[in-house]
């Protein structure tokens, strides 16, 4: 009878073994609530097959857009600025044109 009431004043059975309880099983816990995130958003992401295959028929690549641009001229190109907020935006591109 006395060891029990020395266990229950015990500062690490008061305090210590709930901690260590709540820190080991909250790790559990996350594990399986993080676990459904990742499914959840596989299942998400799934897409349709018709769509895939068109996604990879219209491929675009560096050396493409590469092939596009190295015949313009780049020499004569004119910086146009944006408008100011208290601007017009529409006349103010119309002038700087």
């Amino acid at each position: 009878m006395a060891a029990l009431r020395a266990l229950r004043k015990s500062k690490t059975l008061q305090y210590g073994v709930p901690m260590m309880l709540l820190i080991i099983g909250g790790s559990f816990g996350l594990r399986e609530f993080t676990q459904i995130r990742y499914d959840a958003h596989k299942l998400h992401c799934k897409v349709d097959p018709a769509l895939e295959e068109r996604i990879k028929k219209n491929q675009v690549t560096l050396e493409s857009e590469y092939e596009k641009l190295k015949d313009s001229s780049l020499d004569d190109w004119k910086n146009i600025r944006g408008p100011r907020p208290w601007e017009d935006s529409k006349s103010f591109q119309e002038q700087q044109r």
